[in-house]
């Protein structure tokens, strides 16, 4: 079958594009010790499995040459101070990049690299954000309304979660009086089940 170009609508408010082929739903469960504040955790997920964020993909093989791409949404909230946010990935093959197009909302990105830089950038409506390759990127809504990002990256990078899930990022973004602040992570490089 022939590969022809295509295009899809992002209408505002909600951005959701006008075909897609996945549909990714997470929810409070899917981020079990992603988040510091744990009994604020735990007593939020008996209250009911709160949708955190969406992620609309469109299909293209998973290759090179190919972009992938599609829309985030973080949805508004915080467990405790902690904002919502997504679970944050390197990519497998660490030598690719990927583009961020903030479309409505505001937030951060949140990075580091496996050598210990790390680094926030703070997205509103119309910021574009380059992640280099090498960077685990997390994107957080800091704000009261959706986080909307349109995402595009090469299609043979795939996704390392479970190095994320492991030790989480070195840096958090709470809330302190009012405002977004980037803090440290006191659990940042501990193992699971290991105290201090």
């Amino acid at each position: 079958m022939l590969d022809l170009p295509y295009t899809f609508e992002l209408n505002p408010p909600g951005f959701v594009p006008s075909h897609y082929d996945n549909h990714i739903r997470r929810t409070l469960t899917s981020m079990r010790g992603q988040y510091l504040d744990a009994a604020a955790y735990e007593a939020m997920l008996a209250a009911g499995d709160e949708l955190l964020y969406e992620v609309y993909e469109l299909a293209r093989p998973h290759e090179s040459g190919e972009l992938l791409h599609g829309i985030s949404i973080v949805h508004p909230g915080k467990v405790g101070d902690e904002y919502y946010m997504t679970k944050g990935h390197f990519h497998t093959v660490l030598e690719t990049a990927e583009v961020y197009v903030c479309l409505s909302g505001q937030g951060a990105m949140v990075m580091e690299t496996p050598e210990g830089d790390w680094a926030v950038e703070w997205l509103a409506p119309g910021r574009v954000l380059y992640v280099p390759p090498r960077w685990a990127h997390r994107s957080v809504n800091t704000g009261p309304d959706d986080l909307i990002t349109l995402f595009a990256y090469p299609g043979h990078a795939g996704h390392d979660y479970g190095t994320i899930e492991q030790q989480g990022f070195r840096k958090l973004i709470v809330e302190r009086d009012g405002a977004a602040v980037v803090v440290d992570n006191p659990r940042w490089g501990k193992m699971e089940g290991e105290k201090g």
